[in-house]
């Protein structure tokens, strides 16, 4: 048996558990699995490398490849600061860079013959017609999506969607009105490069607070539909014609 002073030393360590703060490093993995999760901007199983499609783009988008990375950063930076700072022109930057490109490999084949030493081996690039029909698809994919939620919001039938397409697109004017097209595709860039990576970190703060958000903004709705939008007449659905 043990002594009055092993008692008293075990018990005097708190028992722990996930809901007293332990992190899911050093739970265990059912106590994990019993932790309420709540509110999730992703999904309940889908993590921020999967939500960006995966593979390669998502390891550059998270920064697991930091020198390519730090190299699309650095490579966008600077086309904004040559056409945005320096004024320069997308025409005639493509003009000059194959100017220069085709000047060095023209004086280089030439040079070999002097120096005796084999030209340079200049690859044959080709677009192969499965990445064309590839890419096709999925445009394809993707503008027949955007059309059918255009016809289905012109047709009535979802005031929600309605309402959120508005005010995205009012959001994308206001922004259009304050700053040019290059300037919007480097903030984005940029964006892509720094918001996934901080929610990734940060991601039960976020989910903490979109859960509220998302709340209130349910509740303000019903407040909004039961007033307002209840009372707009609208057009019956109409059914699909069967083959």
């Amino acid at each position: 048996m043990a002594g009055p002073a092993e008692e008293t030393a075990v018990a005097a360590v708190p028992a722990t558990s996930p809901a007293d703060g332990v992190s899911e490093e050093t739970a265990s993995p059912a106590a994990v699995a019993a932790r309420p999760r709540g509110f999730r901007l992703l999904g309940e199983d889908k993590s921020v490398h999967k939500a960006l499609g995966g593979g390669k783009t998502a390891d550059v988008l998270l920064w697991k490849d930091k020198k390519i990375s730090a190299a699309v950063i650095g490579g966008v930076t600077v086309l904004w600061v040559l056409f945005e700072v320096v004024d320069y022109h997308l025409l005639a930057l493509i003009s000059h860079v194959l100017i220069g490109a085709l000047a060095i490999l023209f004086l280089w084949s030439n040079a070999t013959v002097f120096i005796k030493k084999s030209p340079p081996d200049v690859p044959e690039v080709q677009i192969s017609e499965d990445l064309a029909v590839n890419i096709a698809r999925a445009l394809r994919a993707d503008i027949n999506k955007a059309l059918r939620l255009l016809r289905e919001i012109a047709l009535g039938h979802d005031l929600m969607k309605f309402l959120g397409v508005i005010v995205a697109l009012w959001i994308l004017s206001e922004i259009g009105s304050l700053c040019d097209f290059l300037t919007l595709i480097y903030a984005g860039v940029l964006m892509l490069h720094t918001v996934p990576i901080l929610y990734h970190k940060y991601q039960e703060k976020v989910d903490d607070f979109a859960g509220k958000a998302h709340a209130e903004l349910c509740k303000q709705y019903q407040v909004l539909d039961a007033k307002v939008l209840s009372k707009i007449p609208r057009s019956p659905p109409k059914d699909k014609k069967q083959n």
